[in-house]
């Protein structure tokens, strides 16, 4: 076999470390397991893409963001979309650092606009659906960034119970937001995010398109993972010139 990168080389230490450490982490048994789960998925995506001799070229991809929820300037010359599962542990951990950093430095100030699609796991994830459904419906009374951001904060409570109490914290109309929610009103809409998602190649949670603005939307380069905050300023840079 061909020796891994050495983000690899970090995900196998840490597949070895996470069950070992998880109580002193702080985390259940359970979500560890599913990190775990998640880190060998992304090993064996890195083992594929090490077969060839030469490492892929960076895929591009030109999407239609109409209708989508958007923080930012509309006018801002760069574009960047999130694909997001409200479960993933890597989403968390991006939302958690990397978002509030670029949020602060490129989104606030007028350089980025930034937009949220979904890509719900739900063989891996099964609070998924329901969590990307809710914020669509908490759009539907103004919050769809808030509870974005408290879903985004608490992928272990996104249970119908807690998505009402977080309904309830937001002084939503808590039975119209439960109707919303399980009556599906959104399911499709999901699940359209999903296969345009799988058409540009982001199989991954987190994942972006990172390109200049259009008219329709955005034309730019797929990046799959929860990368640090400097991958992705190095990429805005780019753009920037």
């Amino acid at each position: 076999m061909k020796q891994l990168p050495s983000y690899a080389k970090w995900i196998a230490v840490v597949a070895l470390a996470v069950p070992l450490g998880a109580q002193d982490q702080g985390i259940t048994r359970q979500q560890a397991d599913q990190i775990l789960n998640e880190l060998r998925q992304i090993r064996q995506l890195l083992e594929r893409q090490q077969a060839g001799n030469k490492p892929p070229e960076p895929a591009r991809a030109t999407l239609n963001l109409e209708g989508a929820q958007m923080l930012g300037s509309k006018n801002a010359p760069i574009t960047m979309v999130e694909f997001t599962d409200y479960q993933c542990p890597f989403c968390r951990q991006f939302h958690t650092t990397t978002f509030n950093e670029l949020k602060k430095n490129y989104i606030d100030t007028g350089k980025v606009r930034f937009y949220s699609r979904d890509l719900p796991l739900d063989t891996l994830h099964p609070n998924a659906i329901r969590a990307a459904q809710a914020a669509r419906c908490a759009a539907d009374q103004g919050q769809f960034w808030t509870m974005r951001d408290i879903m985004g904060s608490n992928p272990d409570k996104l249970d119908m119970d807690h998505l009402a109490g977080f309904a309830t914290d937001l002084h939503l109309d808590v039975l119209a937001f439960r109707n919303c929610v399980q009556s599906d009103k959104y399911k499709n809409a999901v699940q359209g995010d999903v296969v345009e998602a799988m058409k540009i190649g982001a199989q991954a949670t987190p994942s972006f398109v990172i390109g200049k603005s259009t008219a329709e939307g955005v034309d730019g380069e797929v990046m799959v993972g929860a990368l640090p905050y400097v991958n992705f300023e190095q990429k805005i840079k780019a753009l920037e010139k």
